[in-house]
């Protein structure tokens, strides 16, 4: 017999809006009508104006700051199951929490580890995410999870730039990994840059390893949060004798003053995706910032989930 397919029914959460509407086009299906009520004392209620009874539900939704993003996704799950959703799929393009993946000094939580058990507790079948800080997070979840590879966007944008003497690096240790993968899809060298910090979003010290001379540096990193790691790096690599710096970060959370800590830096472009949508009060501080978007990735990922097709020949670049 022919395989089955239910009916596919796209939400967005109240903080993912944009990208959700570019997905829904994308995949060719416009969005679920639901609406977010707000109480007077800031709690929220989403429900659905329309059936989703027996349908494949993706809730598209980043959990990054403020708290609301999460308990949005988790009320928003729930209502899904209690109206009897077929199937239910958290697409979360960031998932928040990431950093927070292990015990790196006493008494301190496993945030990512918590973020997972809501999720699963909440009643999602599946969850879909992107670059997540660290690749072991996949293990503190219950259920499946398609973790997308966001070097299939950020790959061919680099390759156009025809850089002549393009070296990738990582701005910390942590990140080696994650730039060596990307430096095959160059032939690239990688270096590394080292650094020590006081206390979170402080750096007390870094240094390079590897030769950077002459060569067009790219930085990879999955996370932009104060942009300070990133500006330092950058400034130790230009006077290291490089050409020229840029760098690509996949989520682009951007707090505090990072919009002019980017604009102020020597990064030449700071390439991100539209996982988080930039600050519509602060984009306007920084013209170094350049988005690639996601949707068809994520809107053909929906699609083999749907289908029961491989999310694995997304990564083809």
């Amino acid at each position: 017999m022919p395989l089955q397919f239910n009916t596919v029914k796209l939400f967005a959460g109240s903080r993912s809006r944009e990208l959700a509407d570019k997905i829904s086009k994308s995949y060719g299906k416009p969005l679920g009508d639901v609406t977010v009520s707000e109480f007077s004392d800031g709690e929220i209620q989403p429900f659905y104006n329309e059936s989703v009874r027996g349908s494949d539900v993706f809730i598209v939704q980043s959990t990054n700051q403020p708290n609301d993003n999460l308990v949005e996704l988790l009320l928003m799950i729930d209502a899904a199951k209690r109206a009897s959703a077929h199937y239910i799929t958290a697409v979360v393009p960031y998932f928040g929490y990431a950093r927070q993946d292990r015990k790196d000094k006493p008494r301190v939580a496993i945030g990512a580890k918590l973020m997972a058990n809501l999720v699963t507790a909440a009643g999602a079948h599946r969850i879909m995410t992107m670059d997540l800080h660290a690749a072991q997070i996949q293990g503190f979840f219950d259920i499946p999870v398609d973790h997308l590879d966001g070097a299939i966007i950020f790959v061919p944008y680099i390759k156009s730039l025809n850089l002549p003497n393009l070296t990738i690096a990582s701005p910390d240790m942590g990140g080696s990994y994650r730039a060596r993968t990307f430096a095959k899809y160059f032939n690239a060298e990688v270096i590394i840059c080292d650094k020590r910090r006081k206390r979170a979003n402080e750096i007390e010290s870094m240094s390079i390893i590897g030769e950077v001379t002459g060569q067009d540096v790219v930085l990879i990193d999955d996370i932009c949060d104060t942009a300070g790691t990133l500006s330092k790096a950058a400034a130790l690599i230009m006077e290291n004798g490089a050409r020229s710096v840029r760098a690509v970060c996949t989520h682009a959370v951007l707090s505090g003053k990072a919009y002019e800590t980017i604009q102020n830096s020597v990064l030449t472009e700071m390439i991100v995706s539209d996982t988080i949508q930039l600050h519509p009060d602060k984009k306007h501080l920084c013209d170094k910032i350049k988005v690639l978007s996601t949707d068809k990735l994520f809107a053909n990922a929906i699609r083999n989930v749907n289908e029961h097709g491989s999310i694995s020949d997304l990564f083809e670049i």
